[in-house]
């Protein structure tokens, strides 16, 4: 009885740090392709900002 309380726990803790290391992953990977977007994106948005603020003033 004891020895399954002691693997459950240890199955916890084991299923804990497996879950925190996918969602660092996933964040890592996530925040490489906003990178990659925004780096592409970046200079025709401020060409497109360039020409509003041009047309305004």
């Amino acid at each position: 009885m004891a020895n399954k309380t002691l693997r459950s726990l240890f199955r916890r803790k084991n299923q804990k740090g497996a879950t925190m290391i996918e969602y660092a992953l996933l964040a890592a990977l996530i925040s490489i392709a906003a990178i990659a977007v925004l780096t592409q994106i970046g200079p025709k948005l401020i060409t497109t900002f360039t020409k509003v603020l041009n047309a305004l003033i």
